[in-house]
């Protein structure tokens, strides 16, 4: 395989490839480097590569002709990268499909980035190394050319040895030990001395899967998880972010299909299901609000009947859910209800499908320190009162959809989803 650096400054990989087993590879001939500078290819005295943005802002922009023309030392066919933060993020899986490549060309910004023309000229594949910014492309090639060549046949000295590392079956690698087997009281574990070949895998791939679940827990998504797997991740203690979340759906002040404040009736889908959910995702609680007395009393007595009367022993699981489930007249009961539950006033967040600003990730972030009370509404949604009463308005479910008209049981299921995950 062979790497075509585009890079103003070649000296920057000199000790990084000539070291380790970079330098091994290139001696069997494996791997081979060819650097390209394209200050080789401008035309004033001074090799000017950079020039102000159009448009103004800080900072220097890299020039097209430059760049364009060393692209043009590079085999037509070869396969082109340019590194820069705003590009899809690099994976082991990615480097898998690139090490089946003959030419990989890597392309490395600096200043306030490239031309965008560029983009346009060429097929290149825009990737990103992190979530970060570095100070040019240079140690984002470093990383890609490394997972890329470990991979290459006769590479490593051990075939078998990448199969076992972090992310190659999407899950992160178990620990690693050797002599002495005690070291000032710390132990080797003692399976692994055992000699017992099948209780050494068993305990290699449970690590792999507590050492995921603590660290990367939505690798676990992606991963192949057999039944052994499920049941002892069961076992494990996991982040509880859940207990902090808290639902309520109000029957008012909600509006009606002429965009009028009106008052719903319960449903009982809604508060089966939506009780449901908030079980599963170990949910602080669930909240019905309505001002109506015979709509309350209908509330509780449904919920009596089957937390305490003859179904609850019917149906242990339902029962459960549904002791999560309170009825309250109004979403100013709520809020002190979970205060006293908590300690402190929840965050109001309510839903809408036509506006919101919110992500689940930064609800996610909030769930560490405080409450948060997750306002659905029934009918045509909620009033505008609650809208304004409320701290932040979550992201509506498929903005960017045509169609964009769930029912609040399914939208209810794929918020807490999207905020907590199913390893959360």
């Amino acid at each position: 395989m062979t790497f075509y650096i585009i890079t103003l400054f070649p000296e920057y990989f000199a000790s990084a490839l000539n070291c380790g087993q970079l330098k091994k590879a290139r001696e069997k001939g494996l791997i081979k480097f060819i650097f390209i500078n394209p200050r080789d290819f401008t035309e004033d005295k001074h090799k000017t590569v950079d020039d102000k943005p159009y448009g103004g802002g800080a900072g220097m922009v890299m020039m097209l002709p430059p760049l364009d023309r060393a692209l043009q030392q590079t085999p037509q066919n070869s396969y082109k990268i340019l590194l820069s933060p705003k590009g899809k993020l690099f994976s082991q899986e990615k480097a898998k499909i690139l090490a089946k490549q003959k030419d990989i060309v890597l392309i490395c910004g600096r200043y306030e980035g490239i031309d965008a023309r560029l983009e346009e000229m060429y097929s290149l594949d825009v990737l990103s190394v992190g979530d970060y910014v570095l100070n040019g492309g240079e140690s984002a090639a470093l990383n890609i050319i490394e997972a890329i060549s470990r991979l290459l046949p006769g590479f490593m000295s051990k075939e078998e040895s990448f199969k076992e590392d972090s992310f190659f079956n999407d899950i992160l690698e178990y620990p690693h030990y050797t002599r002495p087997e005690e070291y000032k009281g710390y132990k080797v574990p003692q399976v692994l001395l055992s000699g017992h070949h099948s209780k050494i895998l068993k305990w290699k791939r449970q690590k792999s899967l507590e050492i995921t679940l603590k660290n990367r827990p939505e690798l676990l998504i992606k991963t192949y998880l057999n039944q052994e797997d499920r049941e002892f991740l069961k076992k494990l203690p996991k982040r509880e972010l859940g207990k902090n979340l808290y639902l309520t759906l109000l029957h008012y002040p909600v509006l009606d299909k002429f965009k009028k404040v009106s008052t719903t009736s319960l449903t009982n889908l809604d508060i089966h299901d939506i009780s449901r959910v908030s079980c599963t995702y170990g949910l602080g609680g669930y909240f019905l609000v309505t001002p109506l007395q015979d709509q309350q009393k209908l509330a509780k007595r449904l919920l009596e009947h089957w937390t305490k009367g003859p179904s609850s022993k019917l149906n242990t699981d339902r029962a459960r859910a549904l002791e999560l489930v309170e009825v309250a007249a109004n979403l100013d009961e709520v809020v002190e209800k979970i205060k006293l539950k908590t300690g402190q006033p929840p965050v109001l967040i309510a839903t809408s499908a036509r506006e919101g600003e919110i992500s689940f990730l930064k609800i996610r972030k909030l769930l560490e320190s405080k409450p948060v009370l997750l306002i659905l509404g029934t009918g045509h949604g909620l009033a505008k009162e609650i809208l304004k009463k409320a701290d932040f308005i979550i992201q509506p479910i498929c903005f960017g959809r045509k169609y964009n008209h769930l029912s609040v049981r399914s939208a209810a299921a794929i918020m807490v989803d999207r905020i907590l995950g199913e390893f959360w």
